[in-house]
């Protein structure tokens, strides 16, 4: 996950000698060499220690005793991944030449509040448009935009034409629910065409030395207008649990506009640029090693709540209504504005 604004402190991927992690034998292809570098490595760059509240040196001792250098490469695999899970992060991942290890409770857990045959069969049907990755319609005066991922590159084209297309509705709805990420550019790119004027978005903290509160000052983020349009009208930005990384961003950063409003469930969060790391064996994993703030102060690493929560009815779901989206409508035919 990018951010706006990417500042270099020191070299990301960082070469550790032996001497440097106190392992008294060689650096050779061991798995107890391999599990010090790993967990030495983590101790000196991920974000989230203390906002987590994980004791990194009591899961060292939990999982030490079960390293020897016996182990095969699937018993290390098991073991490396199950510390990694420890630390509860969706950026945090193994990648070994026979499988990879996730962590995805950060929506596993919770209700879905979207489905994509929903959308397709009563919502999109066969009348809508495309440009690009954005899916779009008009339901009585109202625009609606959805987007499930920002694995590639937005194109200015392609959001200009969004903007364009739905310029002189009542309100734009814009669908971002299952969507976990990609690019970082994306959430600037986008959020510009909404921006009244420039504004402070977000704050990035990151790591500047091995302790895990050593953290340069918070650097402050800014979106303003972007492209030749844009819509100042009622925005609501529907969301869910599987909104990740780079999705999390943008609707951070659509939340500091007055005319948007945030709706669905709590995003699933990510709010740390994650690092790639190499074991002595050639595995890599990563980790975040960057923190981000809303523009008011408020960590993001666990999700940004809605303005307004709805969740998706199993009876409207039974009856082919997305009750999420209904609620969209509802709220911007409406005469409230506020987004409470």
């Amino acid at each position: 996950m990018h951010k706006l604004i990417f500042i270099s402190l020191f070299i990301a991927t960082i070469v550790l000698s032996c001497e440097k992690l106190l392992i008294e034998s060689d650096c050779e292809d061991t798995p107890v060499n391999n599990f010090e570098l790993m967990w030495e490595i983590i101790d000196r760059n991920y974000s989230f220690f203390e906002y987590k509240n994980i004791n990194w040196d009591s899961i060292y001792d939990s999982y030490r005793p079960r390293i020897s250098n016996e182990l095969s490469d699937s018993e290390l695999f098991q073991v490396l991944s199950g510390m990694l899970f420890e630390l509860r992060d969706g950026h945090v991942n193994l990648y070994s030449g026979f499988g990879n290890s996730r962590n995805v409770e950060w929506y596993s857990l919770f209700s879905p509040n979207f489905n994509s045959e929903l959308l397709e069969q009563y919502y999109l049907i066969d009348d809508y448009e495309t440009w690009g990755p954005f899916y779009t319609k008009v339901f009585d005066s109202i625009g609606y935009v959805y987007i499930g991922s920002f694995s590639e590159r937005i194109n200015n084209a392609d959001i200009d034409a969004v903007i364009e297309r739905l310029y002189d509705t009542r309100g734009i709805i814009f669908d971002v629910r299952n969507n976990s990420g990609g690019f970082g550019s994306s959430g600037e790119i986008i959020t510009g065409r909404f921006a009244d004027k420039r504004r402070l978005v977000s704050y990035t903290l990151y790591k500047s030395g091995p302790g895990h509160n050593d953290f340069t000052a918070p650097q402050p983020n800014f979106v303003g207008p972007l492209g030749d349009k844009q819509y100042t009208g009622k925005v609501v930005v529907l969301t869910n649990r599987r909104v990740y990384s780079a999705t999390n961003d943008f609707v951070l950063y659509m939340s500091s506009l007055p005319h948007v409003t945030i709706m669905g469930d709590t995003t699933g969060g990510g709010g740390g640029t994650p690092y790639d790391y190499e074991l002595y064996n050639g595995w890599r994993f990563r980790i975040p090693r960057t923190m981000t703030l809303a523009y008011n102060g408020f960590n993001v690493e666990n999700g940004i709540p809605p303005d307004i929560n709805v969740r998706l009815s199993a009876n409207d779901l039974r009856d082919g209504i997305d009750t999420i989206i209904e609620a969209a409508l509802e709220h911007i035919s409406g005469t409230n504005t506020s987004k409470n």
